[in-house]
């Protein structure tokens, strides 16, 4: 019944229907009102609309209204009454009290006229005790339409503590994992210290004294290897669960932007390249950083600058300093005459600057002046020990 509620307010119709029908066969010897052809129809037509009383609860309700005025008039039995209690106590539980309230009184209007007109059998009494009925209803649905409200505010606070439980844990598996890394690398940098000096020795000892050469060599050998064993387990915590699934492939580099540009010419956005200087023998993070920073900015490009935008991208290394810009037109979408400012962007450019930042480059985002945007990046060839 909880799974399927209509089920019960099915079964609920067909009982008022089963009530009227047994109250028809019970007068038939003495009733003189309409034919079974014409009482069954407004029958089914009067109890109908309780099958279908939580899917549409305000319509269902005053089309019970409705039918209660043929349905009393000809005498067909108490489902006119009993569907409309129905009808006031789903309004209270699944409507609200206003709109509850408002059905009360076009009840009360339709009862009373019914009496004037004299089509309620017995008078005022019967409206009486079904006015007490109502009031019944209507606590009824008071009481269960709170005990609703408060399951639902339970479960809504259940689901907010196992949100945050969950998001509890990721933060301290989170903060567990930077303590790991950290200490890790520590160890990694000591490991790589004593490598640099030990080959050092190593270059000095190796004419004068062979033995000493040859024993810096194997402290180099070992060591490295201890420190490829920390930094494996370095990425092991480091490494996202979610996507360890992912297959392994080689990270592309700054040599790649020509087929970067070409597949962004192929999505329909014109791409001019520009390189000036040698990027083969950047180190690998700052030749990925160039290359992710150009493909969210490409991809930007082809999301926001809209139909007809074209992009430029010019990449300039020099002795000490890689330069990266590119802009787009978006679309000859004019913006105002303002200095750019240090926009925060969203994950893309928040992604972007902390790539910039992590290998001691600067990034500037914002409009240019006179339409499209710009993207800048620099990054340091080679980093400070």
């Amino acid at each position: 019944m909880r799974a399927h509620p209509m089920v019960g307010d099915v079964l609920l119709a067909l009982l008022l229907l089963l009530m009227d029908l047994l109250t028809l066969v019970a007068q038939a010897n003495r009733y003189t009102g309409p034919a079974w052809y014409v009482a069954l129809p407004l029958d089914v037509a009067m109890v109908a609309p309780v099958a279908f009383r939580r899917k549409y609860p305000q319509v269902m309700a005053y089309v019970i209204l409705v039918m209660t005025v043929p349905h009393s008039a000809l005498l067909l039995g108490f489902g006119s009454a009993t569907a409309s209690c129905v009808a006031l106590y789903t309004m209270v539980v699944y409507v609200g009290r206003r709109q509850a309230a408002v059905y009360l009184v076009a009840q009360a209007v339709v009862s009373l006229l019914q009496v004037w007109a004299g089509w309620s059998p017995g008078g005022w009494p019967p409206l009486v005790f079904i006015s007490l009925v109502f009031a019944l209803c209507w606590v009824l649905g008071e009481f269960v339409g709170a005990r609703r409200a408060y399951q639902a505010e339970m479960e809504a606070r259940l689901h907010l503590l196992e949100t945050e439980r969950d998001q509890a844990g990721r933060i301290a598996v989170a903060e567990e994992r930077g303590r790991i890394a950290r200490e890790l690398h520590d160890v990694v940098a000591h490991a790589v210290s004593v490598i640099v000096v030990q080959a050092d020795g190593a270059s000095y000892a190796l004419r004068s004294n062979p033995e000493q050469a040859e024993r810096a060599v194997r402290t180099i050998s070992e060591t490295g290897r201890q420190a490829l064993t920390e930094l494996r387990r370095l990425l092991q915590v480091l490494r996202n669960e979610e996507v360890d699934g992912e297959p392994r492939i080689p990270q592309p580099t700054a040599e790649s932007l020509a087929d970067l540009a070409e597949r962004v010419r192929a999505a329909g956005v014109p791409v001019e390249l520009s390189i000036d200087g040698e990027l083969a023998e950047l180190p690998a993070g700052v030749s990925l950083g160039v290359y992710r920073i150009v493909q969210e900015s490409l991809t930007n490009t082809l999301k926001h600058a809209g139909p007809g935008a074209r992009a430029q991208v010019r990449v300039r290394r020099t002795e000490n300093l890689v330069d990266v810009e590119i802009v787009d037109d978006g679309a000859g979408k004019a913006r105002a005459l303002v200095p750019e400012p240090d926009l925060p962007g969203g994950n893309g450019v928040i992604g972007m600057r902390e790539r910039a930042h992590l290998f001691g480059g600067i990034l500037r985002v914002g409009p240019r002046p006179g339409g499209g945007w710009r993207v800048h990046a620099s990054f340091p060839v080679r980093l400070d020990p």
